[in-house]
């Protein structure tokens, strides 16, 4: 059996394909990836040493553009590629994590007569998959809401998959690391990827009121600041074991992106998030943190009300409700999708485990 994974855009779209992958490995004997020419996906998928196609991709633009207008141009050509590619690989079935990329693929499949199940991450359906979702078998969801609202019974609520490394985090590697010495608890603080410039400026102004606490600022590539000198504060870029860093936090500040709330849901970490605005995403994150709000998961601070004062408050609060929140946490369906996802792939081709 053979599948072939595709989506990206972002890092979202492409890690929890990697949660997936042992649970793949077990029943398909070549397992390949679709993508951009030049996206990060195909740094992702290369070092997990995954056979990569690139095709020609494009991206909507929500404020005008005239590179708009190439659209339909580039789309009938990244078609034309992946329809290609998927015929020398000759794929059983096609998983789809969505973003720009995955279109041209699942149009492709589509008219090869390929099964595909495509997983929406976010509370909202992005424009990608929802355009994709018609040419689909099945919808899988991280969200239970959002299953209702695809068509045609074809939404199933699945959850995220997780990757199997986040249990198994040491939070003695973490302090050792960066050389923790004190017993306080642990803020881990967080911005995605390339971290956020709002939560790094207003923590760092920040630090006098959150002396009771280990900070760990996971700050983004190129936002550290060498003139900061406290002996509570240790700030990275990024790192390459966050299961350690997880298992250290007591507490933890992130953005609202659906893959790793639902890593602090798995793990039971209470988290104040603050999401990305409206003025510079489609407002995903702001229902992906409203939804863990109402389900008593984690906290919520809007970017617009951040300030230190603000911050400082909401992470006492966060202190507080903590034992509510990890208690809440504890009775969730679907914390981790990954086995889940898996089966819906296989009852398509009618496998069992």
């Amino acid at each position: 059996m053979k599948i072939v994974l595709t989506g990206g855009g972002t890092a979202g779209h492409v890690m929890p394909h990697l949660a997936l992958m042992d649970s793949l490995k077990t029943k398909f004997s070549k397992i390949y990836f679709i993508g951009s020419r030049f996206g990060i996906e195909k740094q992702i998928i290369q070092k997990a040493k995954i056979p990569y196609y690139g095709i020609t991709t494009v991206k909507y633009s929500r404020n005008f553009t005239f590179k708009n207008l190439a659209i339909p141009f580039k789309l009938l050509k990244g078609k034309s590629e992946a329809k290609k590619v998927l015929k020398k690989l000759a794929p059983d079935i096609i998983f789809s994590k969505g973003g720009f990329v995955s279109v041209p693929v699942v149009l492709a499949a589509k008219s090869l007569k390929i099964p595909v199940v495509l997983h929406e991450s976010d509370f909202s359906m992005g424009l990608a998959n929802k355009i994709c979702a018609k040419f689909c078998k099945k919808v899988l969801t991280t969200f239970e809401n959002t299953a209702k609202t695809v068509k045609d019974n074809k939404g199933v609520f699945c959850g995220a998959p997780i990757r199997q490394k986040l249990y198994q985090g040491s939070k003695t590697k973490c302090k050792e690391q960066l050389n923790i010495n004190s017993n306080l608890p642990v803020l881990l603080v967080m911005g995605g990827s390339s971290g956020a410039r709002a939560i790094n400026e207003v923590l760092r102004q920040s630090l006098e009121n959150l002396k009771n606490y280990n900070i760990i600022h996971i700050a983004g590539k190129g936002n550290l600041n060498a003139s900061i000198k406290n002996t509570n504060y240790f700030q990275l870029e990024f790192c390459d074991n966050i299961e350690d860093f997880f298992a250290a936090a007591d507490l933890i500040v992130s953005r609202a992106g659906s893959n790793a709330i639902y890593e602090f849901l798995a793990l039971k970490k209470p988290a104040l998030l603050i999401p990305l605005p409206k003025t510079a995403s489609r407002g995903d994150q702001i229902l992906n943190a409203r939804y863990f709000f109402k389900k008593g998961f984690s906290l919520v601070l809007e970017q617009e009300n951040l300030t230190v004062q603000s911050l400082t408050e909401e992470i006492s609060n966060l202190e507080k409700q903590k034992h509510v929140l990890i208690f809440n946490m504890e009775k969730a369906e679907n914390k981790d999708g990954t086995e889940k996802i898996f089966t819906e792939l296989l009852n398509i081709l009618n496998l069992k485990k």
